[in-house]
């Protein structure tokens, strides 16, 4: 193998690593704001390796352009979506989850 696709398997690797925590995340954490949290880091984290390493497969000009612009977009848009929720539900009263919260289940 070449490095070029050593580094794309690399990128798609770590790329689905990172959307695998992501999901893990949203499913596994408590309350809304840490689940945004999990969301805007490990998901556009992830979503960016994984355009990455399809932008060095494809190797055409145009293809990839789209491919940086998407990433571009995407890193900037995941982490102002997920705050954009955060603040929602602030505004709305919902309390972050607390170390208390869980010792009053029995």
């Amino acid at each position: 193998m070449t490095p070029t696709e050593w580094a794309i398997v690399a990128l798609a690797l770590v790329g689905a690593f990172f959307g695998g925590v992501a999901s893990i995340g949203i499913v596994r954490l408590p309350d809304v704001y840490t689940r945004a949290h999990a969301a805007s880091k490990s998901d556009t984290l992830g979503a960016v390796l994984s355009i990455a390493a399809a932008a060095l497969a494809i190797q055409t000009d145009l293809a990839t352009i789209k491919a940086v612009f998407l990433l571009v977009f995407m890193f900037l848009t995941n982490p102002t979506a997920a705050h954009a929720i955060a603040r929602a539900a602030q505004d709305q009263g919902i309390e972050p989850w607390t170390t208390s919260d869980e010792e009053g289940k029995s």
